[in-house]
């Protein structure tokens, strides 16, 4: 074969292979999605996750099959996505301890289980102050009551988490650290099992996202004392803030949709197109609000944005904080 024929069949082959790449992308998905929840049933991302995915299937025309993976603190199932095929068929419903764990790992000197850099924001889909709550039947009726007996009884009261460094435990030791107290951690596997830890008498408090606690609330089981967020919340009016509270610390519980680094863009923006259909879906919608949140939406741009300047806020936190047990 001469120079000029080879040149031909390899343009041909060229061409052959991007279009079947193409044609890949335009039928995509061509089977079932794998969505993430890097936690076990019944925290936040798993009730944000769950009626998400449903409503993301019915646009895509294909089953969203969750699949809670936890451990370490979210770390896990997280490390998992990333290091996934960019095929667009494994997706990522993640917590905000996700711009977290990587400084983490650093503070702690290991190797991260993985880097932002290896995810692609795809769409926040929730973002809610975390609540601390107590049992209905604890001493405690106030938060001045509360941080009273911590101040008093160092290491007495303890508080349950989702693990080290995640979204229940960072805003706990921010708590500690602008009060001068003590609390003795107890890390989980996630907020649903923490939360339940609480309701057993394992431990004596939690911050959690509304979503995982104000069921129990409203059934007379827990008591939520103050929030983490600004003014008063319209789920649970007669809590305030820490700020309200005279103590500055603010912390945001959110959720958000990310896929493997290196996933086509037109697979990118049918999962963004997906993700915004979910959260303007009426029967979506109630679903989040009987729960007890609400879709604060932004689409991959603001998204990206909005996690690089909560990753750099969150590095600082963390370093604060520096190595816990």
């Amino acid at each position: 074969m001469n120079t000029a024929a080879l040149k031909l069949c390899s343009l041909a082959l060229a061409l052959a292979a991007t279009l079947g790449i193409a044609q890949a992308q335009d039928a995509y998905p061509s089977k079932a999605v794998t969505m993430v929840v890097p936690f076990p049933p019944g925290g936040v991302a798993d009730v944000v996750g769950r009626p998400v995915a449903e409503a993301m299937a019915r646009h895509l025309n294909q089953p969203v099959v969750v699949v809670n993976r936890a451990g370490a603190g979210g770390g896990i199932g997280m490390a998992q996505v990333a290091k996934a095929a960019p095929d667009g068929y494994n997706v990522l419903m993640a917590l905000s301890s996700i711009v977290v764990l990587p400084e983490a790992d650093k503070i702690l000197g290991r190797a991260p289980m993985f880097e932002l850099s290896q995810l692609i924001p795809i769409a926040r889909m929730t973002a809610d102050p975390t609540v601390l709550v107590v049992r209905a039947d604890s001493p405690w009726k106030t938060y001045a009551e509360f941080i009273a007996h911590a101040k008093a009884n160092p290491g007495q009261i303890t508080f349950g988490s989702s693990g080290n460094y995640g979204t229940m435990h960072v805003p706990m030791e921010q708590l500690k650290a602008s009060t001068g107290s003590y609390m003795l951690h107890v890390p989980y596997t996630g907020a649903g099992p923490a939360i339940l830890g609480m309701l057993s008498g394992q431990v004596d408090a939690v911050a959690t996202g509304p979503a995982s606690a104000v069921g129990q609330i409203k059934a007379g089981k827990l008591r939520a004392l103050a929030h983490w967020g600004e003014g008063r919340l319209a789920l649970l009016p007669d809590v305030p803030s820490f700020r309200e509270l005279g103590v500055p610390i603010s912390y945001s519980q959110w959720s958000g949709i990310f896929v493997p680094a290196g996933t086509p863009p037109a697979v990118v923006n049918k999962l963004r197109e997906a993700a915004r259909v979910a959260a303007q879906d009426p029967k979506t919608v109630q679903v989040m609000t009987t729960a007890g949140t609400s879709f604060q939406f932004q689409d991959a741009a603001e998204f990206d944005k909005f996690v690089r300047d909560d990753a750099r806020a969150m590095a600082a936190v963390v370093q604060k904080i520096g190595k816990v047990n």
